[in-house]
């Protein structure tokens, strides 16, 4: 767990990218790299806070942004819930692919909300075709992508956890290598606890492995549920984010058939926080998705549901933000 929080990034130098790519690519490398590598261990506050305290009603959107190809639409996107909490993954951060901007920081910003933003990836390339028609360079300044969580109030404390780190997009014994896609990283979840008028609360945005099995998905869970007991114990818990839910798992892809669900429930979680529907979609990154899937979910703790909602990515005028609709729900600590 790193709880190391900067205002900042350190870049990655140029001798150091020289190195990354040089390294052999195995699991003990990745993990030496990933410890080395500053920007991997730490957490970035940034944004300004619109508020000192949520209500006892509290609204939470989870959302898979793709890229984050259109901040400010993404942004007026979810203003009609007014969230609260907004737990963003895949959010670019100094990519060419998205104009090299903090998507998260300009996310933030018209919604009157702080940010903790950490790198799930450093993407070494400028990622697949449809994604390099975006570039408005042929090189990334930065490079980070990874998940965030906004609230309209201060944290009280934030930390990174790593769900796995041997390298699962790097490593060529892994078998997991994506030539479009060469990274240093892997999946993770960033934590913070806010205040609320009925206490304190703690909210997690998650983003689980795509290229995987069930298996591997409940054991990230697990990690996770783990690292939360130690964060927050006893704490009511708010989970959100793309769990890859029915990925690698043929012939049916279906969500249901993952061991993470009864896991959690065993734990003391519930997912009825989480509207019905499936939460992808053709985008212009992803013109053709091969299957129509539930992957995208909010699970709580000590918490008692309102009202659940599910919004479809699209703007007013068809144009699709990202291959995945947001889920949301208004929920409150019970007093």
């Amino acid at each position: 767990m790193i709880t190391k929080q900067v205002f900042d990034l350190q870049p990655i130098s140029d001798a150091d990218r020289a190195r990354i790519l040089a390294t052999p690519r195995t699991r003990d490398a990745h993990r030496q790299l990933l410890a080395e590598t500053p920007a991997m261990n730490a957490v970035q506050i940034g944004g300004t806070a619109s508020d000192i305290t949520l209500p006892g009603q509290f609204t939470v959107a989870a959302w898979n942004v793709e890229r984050c190809l259109f901040p400010e639409e993404t942004a007026a996107h979810l203003a009609p819930i007014s969230p609260d909490i907004v737990l963003l993954s895949e959010a670019d951060h100094g990519m060419a692919r998205t104009s090299q901007r903090h998507t998260t920081e300009d996310v933030a910003a018209p919604l009157g909300m702080t940010y903790a933003f950490g790198v799930e990836f450093h993407e070494l390339d400028l990622g697949g075709a449809t994604e390099r028609a975006f570039c408005s360079d042929n090189f990334n300044a930065l490079g980070w992508h990874g998940n965030a969580v906004l609230s309209r109030v201060p944290f009280e404390r934030t930390a990174l956890v790593r769900l796995d780190d041997h390298g699962h997009w790097f490593a060529s014994d892994m078998g997991n290598v994506d030539p479009d896609q060469p990274r240093l990283g892997g999946r993770m979840t960033i934590l913070a606890i806010v205040p609320t008028e009925n206490g304190p609360l703690c909210v997690a945005s998650t983003h689980l492995e795509s290229n995987a099995d069930a298996a591997h998905r409940h054991s990230q869970m697990q990690r996770l549920l783990d690292a939360i007991d130690v964060f927050a114990p006893d704490l009511p818990v708010m989970i959100g984010g793309d769990l890859n839910t029915g990925n690698h798992l043929p012939p049916n892809f279906d969500w249901r058939d993952e061991t993470l669900f009864s896991f959690a429930e065993d734990r003391g979680y519930a997912w009825d926080f989480t509207a019905d529907g499936n939460t992808t979609r053709p985008s212009l990154i992803t013109p053709h998705p091969d299957r129509v899937m539930k992957l995208d979910w909010l699970l709580g703790r000590g918490l008692k549901r309102l009202e659940t909602g599910l919004v479809a990515s699209t703007t007013a005028d068809g144009k699709p933000l990202s291959d995945h609709d947001y889920v949301w729900c208004k929920a409150e600590i019970p007093e």
